[in-house]
């Protein structure tokens, strides 16, 4: 029989998650014209022709998607964070960061997935240039060489910067946007990559192994999902050691 106490307390906690979402804008999606089929059930209504997303599902859909994000980091595995949304970028970036994971913001490199081993050799390669100019082995090069070695260290720190820690295949991806960004969903979906995503009315929320429908360009919006993730990916850690 299943506890009264417990039932009241997951009821008090999502009602609070809830009140979190409203207040971070996070039910708003995009105009009912730009609705994809596969986020109707989503919807709570529509509003000044704007779709607003039932943030009782969301809660879910979140719940859900934190509950196999600790179970990826549970498992040691890495997850890697991708967005190319301008307004995502630096949070994706704080947010990787600060629990050790890999990110990609900006320009998604094709192959990074499907190719990984040619992949993994161009952040060898970075790592390599990185390691001598920070002990100072370029020294023993004339200054044109040092140059050009410089030049190529930034042009693949933008690139693979994010990834340079990343040694195999990741446990998870998180996405902000499946449909800006459906290389790396397609790329995913060929190694069977279990994809977490942020989207919001306008993507084809079925491309996702966890979806998570809400705002998916406001910055608080995705501040506070990015909070979310990384707080669940915290939980798994503590729950290994």
């Amino acid at each position: 029989m299943e506890n009264t106490n417990d039932t009241k307390e997951i009821g008090v906690e999502k009602k609070e998650l809830i009140e979190r979402m409203f207040d971070a804008g996070t039910h708003y999606g995009y105009s009912k014209s730009r609705r994809h089929p596969s986020s109707k059930g989503y919807i709570f209504g529509t509003k000044n022709k704007t779709d607003i997303f039932d943030l009782e599902k969301t809660s879910d859909a979140l719940i859900n998607a934190k509950k196999f994000i600790s179970e990826v980091a549970m498992s040691g595995k890495s997850i890697l964070f991708v967005s190319s949304k301008p307004e995502a970028g630096k949070l994706i970036k704080e947010t990787a960061e600060s629990i050790g994971e890999p990110y990609v913001i900006g320009r998604w490199i094709g192959g990074t997935l499907t190719n990984f081993d040619t992949i993994k050799k161009r952040v060898a390669k970075l790592i390599d240039l990185t390691s001598k100019r920070e002990s100072g082995a370029l020294s023993k090069y004339t200054k044109k060489e040092q140059l050009l070695m410089s030049r190529e260290e930034e042009k693949l720190e933008e690139k693979f910067g994010g990834i340079s820690g990343m040694s195999t295949y990741p446990g998870a991806i998180f996405v902000i946007d499946l449909k800006k960004e459906d290389i790396v969903v397609k790329e995913a979906k060929v190694k069977k990559i279990p994809i977490v995503s942020l989207s919001s009315s306008d993507c084809d929320l079925k491309l996702a192994d966890y979806p998570i429908p809400g705002n998916d360009t406001n910055q608080k919006s995705i501040s506070f999902f990015l909070k979310e993730i990384a707080s669940a990916h915290k939980a798994g850690k503590m729950s290994k050691k």
